[in-house]
């Protein structure tokens, strides 16, 4: 039987069970793949620091450089920008397969990478970037490649999931979801990626890149986290049959592709409304097959090291029965359109004075700026601070469906209103 012999860089929570099924795992893998998998290295920083699965030994390595150019595959776990880009285009050169899961770096220069994959005629896989064990990446590239996608909708961020889920179950403020979801292991101590929405927007150009056959970088999405989000947002967005979601969008519009992050309502009934806690969900709409969803755990040394070794094992299949790498499916070069270009419907949450004439005025400058107002709901108030005080009335608004440009106006305009003391949110509205 055929060896292939793999180098692991990266001995981290999803490296060391990586680690784990290629050794314990062997006999298994070499039956469904035709070949022994022998693990000849595994590169890390410290060849002493404690892990919670220790492989032998004599397989640690600082040396990265030295162990890929001895490897038919290279699996790459090291996460982040340098060294793992050398490395990766070190292993393209000598003309080993490459897998990983490393998000940020093909987000930030996947088209550098994909060229010289295709150029050398190898392999560059990827299935645990995005999504950790769903298998999303080859569905779209491999079951959907006759059909044409049109939207693709990911909760694709454990820990924004799992902060929004329990503001939603318990109506505590984002800052305690927060601090309950470091407690628990689903925020790093620097949370900034997944709350601002970096993470998501990284996993949201690789499935843009995949869904239309076009190149698409960090860069090209438009971003924004769920800091802002309040739990007067998160209250008012259920009673009116909603649950709000960190999603990553891809579309095909007219003349281009919208790539967004943000936070958004989606009704209760929605598959990707019932996602709870750290799980996430990809729902893609296609011209033939229609709607399908992709569940399962995002994240998790197990589950993602579970997507690493389909791809590890797709590849080993290749290499046993010959012919070239499975190359990129760019075909398309579709403009990257901003988001002013995007159409969908919008909740708007202000305070206002509660007087005669104030709703009027609202619905007015609605109408002036070409936004039609679907459903207004109003709560008063009185100011607790001033005995007798003037009340102010609460006014939660969704639209009908209206360009970002015409919902940008009219907040704009409401803002220079005399009537309203503040506009608290603004959040788009999908699924409907």
């Amino acid at each position: 039987m055929k060896t292939l012999k793999v180098a692991l860089l990266g001995a981290g929570n999803v490296g060391s069970q990586v680690a784990r099924i290629l050794l314990e795992d062997a006999d298994a893998l070499a039956a469904r793949t035709g070949a022994r998998l022998e693990l000849v290295g595994i590169a890390v920083r410290n060849v002493d620091a404690p892990r919670d699965v220790q492989a032998p030994r004599e397989l640690y390595t600082t040396d990265a450089s030295a162990l890929v150019r001895g490897a038919d595959i290279v699996i790459e776990l090291m996460g982040g920008i340098e060294p793992a880009r050398t490395l990766i285009l070190e292993a393209i050169e000598h003309g080993a397969t490459v897998v990983t899961g490393n998000k940020a770096l093909l987000a930030v220069d996947g088209p550098t990478l994909y060229e010289k994959a295709d150029a050398a005629g190898v392999q560059l896989s990827y299935e645990a970037a995005v999504a950790g064990a769903i298998p999303i990446l080859r569905p779209i590239t491999d079951s959907l490649a006759g059909d044409k996608i049109t939207r693709v909708m990911g909760i694709v961020n454990g820990t924004t999931n799992f902060i929004l889920d329990a503001m939603d179950s318990t109506g505590a403020e984002f800052s305690d979801a927060l601090a309950e979801a470091t407690r628990l292991g689903y925020a790093e101590a620097d949370p900034t990626a997944d709350v601002e929405g970096h993470d998501a927007a990284a996993k949201g150009a690789i499935l843009a890149s995949l869904a239309f056959h076009t190149r698409f970088a960090l860069e090209d999405v438009n971003c924004q986290g769920i800091t802002a989000v309040t739990a007067g947002d998160i209250s008012s967005a259920k009673d009116a049959g909603y649950v709000i979601k960190l999603l990553a969008i891809a579309e095909k519009l007219d003349g281009g592709v919208s790539v967004r992050v943000h936070p958004t309502l989606i009704p209760r009934e929605h598959p990707l409304g019932a996602v709870r806690g750290a799980f996430n969900a990809v729902f893609v709409e296609a011209e033939s097959a229609g709607e399908l969803m992709f569940y399962g755990r995002g994240a998790g040394g197990s589950p993602t090291a579970s997507a690493v070794m389909g791809d590890v094992v797709s590849a080993a299949r290749r290499l046993v029965l010959g012919g070239p790498g499975r190359t990129d499916s760019t075909i398309e070069v579709l403009p990257v359109l901003p988001i002013d270009a995007v159409t969908t419907r919008y909740y708007i949450g202000m305070d206002a004075a509660d007087q005669p004439g104030v709703l009027s005025k609202i619905a007015a400058l609605f109408a002036d700026n070409g936004v039609s107002i679907e459903t207004m709901r109003q709560t008063v108030h009185r100011d607790e601070n001033e005995n007798g005080g003037p009340a102010t009335a609460e006014l939660r608004i969704v639209t009908h469906r209206a360009s970002e440009a015409a919902l940008a106006a009219t907040v704009e305009a409401i803002k220079g209103l005399d009537i309203i003391n503040s506009v608290t949110s603004v959040l788009r509205v999908e699924g409907v």
